[in-house]
């Protein structure tokens, strides 16, 4: 748990580094831009009235500049509900006014968050003439989530970024880091940002300026940037009938070692591949058309610094004797990684070994209540290696709340009582997320087993975990949602 946080903490500070201050005013207009951007909206019940008010204020700041028209951009909402909903087709609102009065409109559904489910009825609705889809302009996906889904999400969307679209993601809640960076178009620095609800004006304009480098019309572009490559795309031009394409491209300082390749008219993507790290290279896309002319277009890309791994590790599913180990990123050039552990104080280590194409694992048969020193260790295929270590407590025998249960104490008002957990807790800490209004914090002595929650509207779903606290860490905790009677 302490590893978790002091590396949160890190990546906090790393995220808050060089943010722009919140812009003000209007904008100026943005023309020359074509392309399909969809907000993926969480609208489940996990999202407060007041956040969910604050992304949509979010939403139109961010579009708010753009030309929108069937020549320019188009935009539409996808809900994250129990079943994923569209707002309103891409082709719908064409001018700034009546798609500001229709996000304003946007009511929320409530309901489970099934972001998997979400993405894939967005892979259908991207390509889709019924929902004024064009199929020859660039793709934008901006995900605003609160960090939390109940089915997963890698697959569908893997398959959304295999068919060419740009993901953007913003966590306003604690997301997993590993598994939204993962999701989100890489490099994570440019395509993913952790921050709160209330903060979202701060990064408006870096992220606007990213949606830009992708659909800027009629221009060569790359996107998904590595150490060893990237993907280029370009608009469509040409058909398999009407001509092919030469794509010619060289580091900056070394033009000779110029490389071609040829791609048919159906295409708008390729991804070049091992690359140098760090290399700036000239690009160039010559269409071969056999009815009109079409100028090349030229681009400069420069490949990102080597990646090296291990660079976080995170322990998770802390239990009294196991824990769950992760790390990122994995690369090719790793073949294998060594997980050390101990307990502290104390100098027994043990070893687990894991192939390189792995980034997690499991540690077992562990003493409760303890604290371990966990040392993660890539061996590279060079033969270098690199470490990086944390600390991970597992928790004491029988540390879970038990029988979390609800009585009516009136208008607004719960009792919320729960069973003891075992061990020598030190105390309870009772979390109120309510669906309007703010979230609550109450921290209880070890012999209080009951708590009042007040101020719960009428008709909402509200959500109510209590968690033990030992020495170490925190216990299991045991959540409910409740729903308290209309008036």
């Amino acid at each position: 748990m302490l590893a978790e946080t002091v590396l949160s903490l890190g990546l906090w500070l790393q995220f808050a580094v060089g943010q722009n201050t919140p812009e003000r005013g209007p904008q100026p207009s943005i023309s020359n831009s074509e392309g399909d951007l969809l907000f993926l909206l969480d609208s489940s019940g996990s999202v407060s009235y007041y956040e969910f008010s604050r992304v949509k204020a979010f939403m139109w700041d961010l579009v708010q500049p753009f030309t929108f028209g069937p020549k320019d951009v188009q935009t539409s909402i996808i809900h994250i509900s129990t079943t994923p909903t569209m707002e309103f087709p891409f082709d719908q609102y064409l001018s700034s006014g009546t798609l500001q009065q229709a996000i304003r409109d946007t009511q929320q559904l409530m309901g489970d968050t099934n972001t998997g489910k979400a993405l894939s009825y967005a892979k259908e609705k991207f390509f889709s003439d019924e929902a004024g889809a064009r199929p020859d302009v660039p793709k934008v996906l901006v995900w605003v989530t609160d960090g939390f889904s109940t089915d997963d999400i890698s697959e569908p969307m893997q398959l959304l970024k295999d068919m060419g679209v740009t993901v953007f993601i913003v966590s306003t809640g604690r997301g997993n880091y590993l598994e939204l960076s993962a999701a989100a178009s890489q490099p994570p620095e440019k395509h993913l940002h952790f921050v709160d609800v209330d903060d979202l004006p701060i990064i408006t304009k870096e992220l606007r300026d990213a949606i830009l480098d992708v659909i800027q019309a009629n221009r060569l572009h790359a996107v998904d940037i590595t150490s060893s490559g990237f993907r280029l795309m370009w608009p469509k031009l040409l058909s398999q009938e009407t001509g092919y394409y030469t794509l010619e491209y060289a580091p900056t300082d070394d033009l000779a070692r110029k490389r071609t390749n040829q791609v048919s008219g159906a295409h708008t993507s390729l991804v070049l591949s091992n690359l140098a790290p760090e290399t700036t290279y000239e690009v160039a896309l010559i269409p071969e058309s056999n009815v009109h002319y079409f100028p090349p277009q030229t681009t400069r890309v420069t490949t990102l610094a080597e990646e090296i791994s291990p660079v976080q590790v995170l322990i998770s599913e802390s239990g009294p004797h196991s824990f769950h180990v992760s790390w990122a990123p994995t690369l090719d050039s790793v073949i294998g990684y060594q997980i050390l552990y101990g307990p502290l104080p104390g100098n027994s280590v043990k070893l687990l070994e894991v192939d390189g194409k792995h980034n997690s694992t499991v540690v077992e048969n562990l003493a409760p209540n303890t604290t371990y020193l966990v040392t993660v260790t890539a061996i590279y295929k060079s033969g270098k290696e690199k470490s990086l270590s944390a600390k991970a407590c597992t928790q004491e025998e029988g540390s879970k709340v038990r029988h979390l249960r609800f009585e009516d104490m009136g208008p607004n008002t719960l009792k919320a009582s729960w069973d003891s957990a075992d061990g020598k807790v030190l105390g309870y800490r009772v979390r109120c997320r309510r669906q309007t209004g703010p979230s609550s914090v109450i921290s209880v002595s070890p012999q209080i087993h009951s708590v009042l929650l007040t101020d719960l509207a009428s008709g909402t779903t509200n959500k109510v975990c209590v968690k033990p606290m030992y020495k170490n860490q925190p216990g299991k905790g045991l959540c409910r949602m409740v729903h308290m009677q209309p008036a």
